[in-house]
């Protein structure tokens, strides 16, 4: 089995150590949205990475998530390995599942991104000072 290594942001950690421990019943919802727990390889240690993300969904078993890194100028570490690495794992409340990651774009792109920011309205001032386009990733969940 993998070592699973948790988000070394400290605030991030305790959430998910929060959401695991109690099996998504505490942490699921959190500052008034719901949020999950994503699990990918990272792309140079091979380790598997978790951390918990805002999520929207997009019809049954697909789940949309923003690469927003809290408004910085880099993407985030779990986006550039699901780049290399797009099979991931996620929990949502008590379920996890296996799912496939892929980056929204085009008509689909703006369409995911206006429902997020408007889950997430920071996401739109974040993108406002950026240079680099904030990603929009679905999490389709898979057999396996």
């Amino acid at each position: 089995m993998s070592e699973l290594d948790d988000s070394p942001t400290a605030w991030v950690a305790r959430h998910i150590r929060e959401y695991a421990e109690s099996d998504g019943e505490r942490g699921h919802r959190k500052w008034g949205v719901n949020t999950l727990l994503f699990t990918v390889r990272g792309r140079a240690t091979g380790k598997l990475r978790r951390t918990a993300l805002i999520y929207g969904t997009d019809g049954p078993g697909r789940y949309v998530v923003v690469g927003s890194n809290g408004g910085l100028a880099t993407h985030p570490a779990w986006y550039l390995n699901l780049l290399a690495n797009p099979q991931v794992g996620v929990q949502v409340g008590p379920e996890s599942l296996p799912a496939r990651a892929a980056e929204a774009t085009g008509a689909d792109r703006e369409r995911l991104w206006r429902m997020m920011a408007e889950l997430w309205p920071q996401y739109d001032a974040y993108q406002d000072k950026l240079d680099r386009r904030i990603p929009v990733t679905v999490l389709e969940r898979t057999s396996a």
